[in-house]
């Protein structure tokens, strides 16, 4: 398989949960490409979801490290930051999601979320 058919069944594997296709495949792309940035972004969060948590965040602050300007990216660690838990860094990750992208819906909603509960 292409590597771009290795990711999109990656992909399609996460989304329908199963999780040790998707790693499979996930370590596939990696091995040929170390800097796709989609292969790390699911391969994290499917780290999350099958609850390997340090990992997750790990993997997807590597994200952000290799693509600064990848909103998807910070997307998902500051989502991932809250599903944790850990409001302050979800906060502080769309604090800069909104710096970098000032009308961005998402971002503005979970801010707005935080707010209910003190979080600035």
């Amino acid at each position: 398989m292409a590597l771009i058919d290795d990711f999109n069944a990656a992909e399609a594997h996460r989304i329908n949960g199963e999780y040790d296709e998707a790693v499979e495949l996930y370590k596939k792309v990696l091995e040929a490409d170390s800097q796709h940035l989609g292969a790390h972004i699911g391969l994290g969060l499917v780290y999350g979801f099958t609850g390997l948590f340090d990992e997750s965040i790990e993997l997807l602050q590597k994200c952000v490290d290799l693509a600064p300007e990848s909103l998807d990216a910070r997307m998902h660690l500051a989502k991932t930051h809250l599903m944790l838990g850990m409001y302050e860094e979800g906060s502080a990750g769309f604090n800069e999601i909104l710096r970098m992208d000032p009308e961005n819906e998402e971002a503005h909603k979970q801010k707005a979320f935080l707010k209910e509960f003190g979080i600035e």
